[in-house]
């Protein structure tokens, strides 16, 4: 019966659902309180209703419960626990109601401590945030409800996708989906401001935490991804340029260009309708990812691989949102006068260009995407964009980004000279030239892509570290202590990406590979490692076989370490897949994969050595702190301000 319960909690929340989208906003159209008053106890019941209905389908996993077709087809007896309360999401209907599930959240934290909003905007916001529960719970109930029984359960479950049984994929999907969704509150936000006619420096500072949350938690699930894609598939990469990689990437730079535009909105009221357009899109690229991973128009390891009518669904509901929001946005463009000017150099040019640059690579990654989609429909050609051409079309734009950062954090708002911000940087740019000179000479010249990494890391991390002692003026290291949270989140955010971009260089430029036939007790040696092959066994694991190897690593004849890397091949699922053994220090991993046995008893065997790795992973993780510090801040915890009073209640924009 607790099946049943989950299913019909889901009703209830379809229904509570509908009540939210239409109560308050008539409320807020008329000024009627009562009704406006409807949205937070809506959106928290909604919310509740969707937690047991989640509650309910993790019962029937953690139990075995094969009665249930999604638990059947999506898990087994054997599976070990982690990966029966992981499975819960890793299949279409189940993740399909984790993102409801984060949906209702996002909801019912806009009621909880949407206090300091207006009655009419907060009633606004959570009617457009009912609007997309409605469709997305309509979506499950109609065509993916994850709750079908069987009428003869099977005595055993067919267990979940071996790729999805890592920790790495556990928490990997919530994150993404908490960044994904979370910009349905931006979407809200701008939808709500436009009904009502007036966009204001208080709105810009309301929609900023939303926004900066949903960037964060975007950065902490790519990185996951990006991690487990590295250590899991066998093949060393951590970026593929996958259309499923790119589906999330693509919000991710939206969301960096609204958090930036909703700043000059907060401080100097202008770029008011890019900012207000930002906000549509970002969330109209948060259901491309969905309608491409659902859709089965693509083929990935990271996909749901769906019937097509699930796909048109998808697709109905991003017309709908994403099509009526740029319809109200055109309609409503002669509201959202902006009222700041500013000189050519500024610090809103210089965020204006920022934003021009990440809305286009943003384009680049969606056209290289989607192009092979859209040459299939119209020619009926079948092509292939792979890597180089997203290196080579999107790289100049973020490295432009990321000369133009520390520049335009120094300069002043209005007007500035861009003269003063390079001499305050001097020595910082004395710095980045002496790093790229130095990766240059380590590298022997090989490429130039390690020096530009070097040069642009050690310059965005320097350049972020002297805008926080510039901000100290005369105070020094006192006066530090006392800087807005949010200064330090920003350093973070800059510091990080700096960090990650050398990190990027670094491994691209200077990775070394082998690939041999080895026998067991040979060596052989790579990058100053000597590597023994001791032996290969066979094991049982809790629902897998494996074939595990013993690689004895020595330096100048000191044995550091043992690595073990396994192949598994999981019977009920009938897949095999490659756990790489990685030995992960500050300045590199030694990277290492058991292949195949040979005709002549020998064992395939690549070895990597990956320069500075982990500094991609580790700068990802200093940008979402950076997020987080930021979040902190006390300014976003009270409210943004009064309102100006507007004369005969017309919208003053």
């Amino acid at each position: 019966m607790i099946a049943e319960y989950g299913h019909f909690a889901l009703v209830l929340a379809f229904a509570v659902a509908l009540v939210q989208t239409v109560v308050p906003m008539i409320g807020a159209q008329k000024r009627w309180t009562g009704w406006m008053a409807v949205a937070e106890p809506a959106a928290l019941i909604q919310f509740v209703a969707v937690v047991v209905s989640f509650g309910a389908l993790m019962h029937a996993f953690v139990t075995s419960d094969f009665s249930v077709a999604l638990v059947a087809n999506n898990s087994n007896s054997l599976k070990p626990m982690l990966y029966k309360v992981t499975g819960v999401w890793g299949n279409h209907e189940g993740s399909m109601l984790l993102w409801v599930l984060i949906l209702t959240l996002f909801g019912a934290a806009a009621a909880l401590f949407g206090g300091n909003l207006p009655a009419p905007l907060r009633a606004r916001v959570l009617a457009v945030q009912g609007s997309i529960s409605v469709a997305f719970l309509a979506f499950l109930l109609l065509t993916s409800n994850p709750f079908l029984r069987l009428a003869n359960p099977p005595l055993d479950g067919a267990d979940l996708n071996p790729l999805l049984q890592d920790p790495g994929l556990a928490f990997h999907p919530p994150f993404l989906y908490l960044g994904y969704v979370g910009l349905s509150m931006a979407f809200s936000f701008a939808i709500a401001a436009l009904i009502e006619g007036r966009i204001d420096a208080a709105w810009g500072r309301w929609v900023r935490p939303w926004t900066l949350a949903a960037w964060m938690f975007l950065t902490v699930g790519i990185a996951l991804g990006s991690w487990w894609a590295y250590y899991e598939l066998g093949w060393g990469g951590f970026w593929f340029w996958d259309p499923v990689e790119n589906a999330s990437f693509m919000p991710w730079l939206i969301a960096g260009a609204l958090l930036h535009s909703a700043i000059v909105v907060e401080k100097r009221e202008s770029l008011k309708a890019w900012t207000v357009l930002l906000a549509i899109i970002a969330f109209g690229f948060s259901l491309t990812g969905t309608f491409i991973v659902r859709s089965g128009v693509i083929t990935s390891v990271h996909a749901f691989a769906n019937d097509p009518e699930r796909g048109v669904f998808i697709l109905a509901i991003l017309a709908f949102f994403l099509g009526g929001g740029l319809l109200l946005f055109a309609a409503r463009a002669g509201a959202m006068e902006a009222k700041g000017v500013f000189a050519l150099v500024s610090r809103e040019s210089a965020l204006v260009l920022n934003n021009i640059l990440l809305v286009v690579s943003a384009f680049v990654v969606f056209t290289g995407t989607l192009w092979p989609l859209f040459a299939e429909f119209a020619w009926g050609r079948k092509l292939s964009v792979g890597a180089p051409f997203f290196e080579a079309a999107f790289t100049p734009f973020f490295v432009v980004l990321a000369l133009v950062l520390p520049v335009g954090a120094l300069l002043p708002w209005k007007r500035g000279r861009l003269g003063r911000a390079l001499w305050q940087l001097r020595g910082v740019l004395a710095l980045a030239l002496a790093a790229a000179l130095a990766a240059w000479v380590w590298g022997t010249g090989r490429s130039a892509l390690a020096p530009v990494g070097a040069g642009l890391g050690v310059w965005l991390i320097g350049g972020a570290l002297r805008d926080l002692w510039l901000r100290c003026g005369t105070g020094g290291l006192s006066r530090l202590t006392r800087l807005p949270r949010a200064d330090f989140g920003r350093a973070l955010a800059h510091g990080g990406l700096g960090i990650t971009i050398f990190g990027v260089a670094a491994i691209t430029a200077w990775s070394v590979e082998d690939i041999r036939v080895v026998q067991e007790g040979e060596s052989f040696t790579l990058g100053g490692y000597e590597l023994t092959l001791v032996d290969v066994s066979q094991g049982q694991g809790p629902n897998y076989v494996t074939t595990k190897a013993d690689v004895l690593v020595s330096r100048d004849g000191t044995e550091i370490a043992h690595l073990y890397p396994e192949k598994r091949v999981y019977p009920v699922a009938g897949m095999p897949t490659t756990e790489a053994a990685i030995r992960s220090r500050p300045f590199g991993d030694l990277y290492v994969v058991i292949g195949d046995a040979q005709a002549d008893g020998g064992w395939a065997v690549r070895t990597h050595i990956k320069p500075f790795a982990m500094w991609i992973w580790g700068g990802a993780i200093l940008m979402a702190l950076g997020g987080l510090v930021s979040l902190l801040d006390r300014r976003y915890r009270v409210a943004a301000g009064a309102r100006k009073p507007v004369p005969g209640g017309v919208p003053a924009e």
